[in-house]
């Protein structure tokens, strides 16, 4: 079965983004000019995926404003004859087929997915994560398709992160395939690194056989008392079942992570850079940016030594 399907989820409530995030939801935070998620939403339909469930909570009615149309604005918009701003605001809401369901009780990645099991029913689907961006340049989502219709099972996506890292991330034990696509033959969420197996972390893109949910729906709370994702998918790596089985497609491309505010900040200027209309002025008024913030420190450490020469 060919894969039609996404669900996001978005249920968390970005208490590392408070104050910002009390009254708007994190996915909502603007990255340059558009919100995080519909960056997600934008790759997914790239991707051919274009029937997207979107699990949310309470207070994220902003993200089905968003994604609905605005008549007022667009009437506005057209009466003032701005057809770029207009065309800008349509795009939202012509991306594709998305559609909202709560998930009631915060219990984990898991219990998310498993929310979305009347949706997508018996086909395969993704699972893109709002914290992680992936650039459009790179088609991190279309090559894990591709190796779930030629492998079967579940396709999960790694990246190499430094060792002392990996406890913050659900960590895999793999065997070499050929090329970037490895097997899955253990799974570990947030590992010490003495207890890691190896330094390729599971970064927020899944491609996940219907048979995860039979698997969640026994799942216990793991780690942080919560229904984890990664536990269900280490017994379907060790499965010989139908569905079972799990590959990995290794990233080395340009992601961005917005869950974390530094990285948040660094996400924002390196899409700026490339930002079609703001990129040019941006990237030279970056350059002199940093020009003048090199001098005046070489300038504040010339007075200081001075200063520490008169004493």
């Amino acid at each position: 079965m060919s894969v039609t399907k996404a669900v996001i989820p978005a249920a968390g409530l970005g208490t590392r983004f408070l104050p910002a995030t009390k009254a708007t939801p994190k996915e909502m935070l603007p990255v340059v000019d558009k919100p995080a998620i519909q960056y997600v939403v934008e790759e997914s339909v790239r991707a051919g995926l274009d029937d997207l469930l979107v699990i949310t909570g309470r207070n994220k009615g902003a993200l089905e404003d968003h994604f609905d149309r605005n008549w007022e604005l667009e009437a506005a918009l057209e009466a003032k004859g701005d057809e770029h701003r207009l065309k800008r605001v349509r795009e939202s809401a012509d991306l594709g087929k998305v559609h909202f369901v709560r998930q009631g009780q915060p219990l984990g990645l898991g219990h998310a997915v498993l929310v979305a099991k009347d949706h997508v029913g018996d086909q395969p689907f993704a699972v893109l994560l709002g914290d992680d961006l992936i650039d459009a340049r790179d088609h991190l989502l279309e090559e894990m398709v591709r190796v779930r219709e030629e492998k079967g099972g579940s396709v999960i996506a790694l990246m190499e992160v430094p060792p002392e890292s990996v406890n913050l991330y659900g960590c895999a034990a793999v065997e070499q395939v050929e090329g970037d696509v490895v097997k899955v033959t253990g799974l570990v969420e947030k590992p010490s690194p003495e207890e890691a197996p190896s330094n390729l972390a599971i970064i927020g893109r899944y491609v996940l056989d219907p048979s995860v949910f039979e698997v969640l729906e026994h799942t216990k709370p793991g780690r942080g008392n919560e229904i984890q994702l990664t536990d269900a998918l280490a017994e379907l790596a060790a499965s010989d079942k139908p569905g079972g089985g799990v590959h990995g497609v290794v990233f080395r491309g340009r992601r961005y992570d917005t869950g974390d505010r530094l990285d948040y900040l660094k996400a924002v200027v390196k899409l700026g850079l490339v930002h079609p209309e703001l990129g040019s002025d941006f990237s030279a008024w970056l350059d002199a940016f940093c020009e003048e913030r090199t001098v005046g420190e070489a300038v504040d450490g010339d007075r200081a030594e001075q200063a520490a020469t008169r004493s």
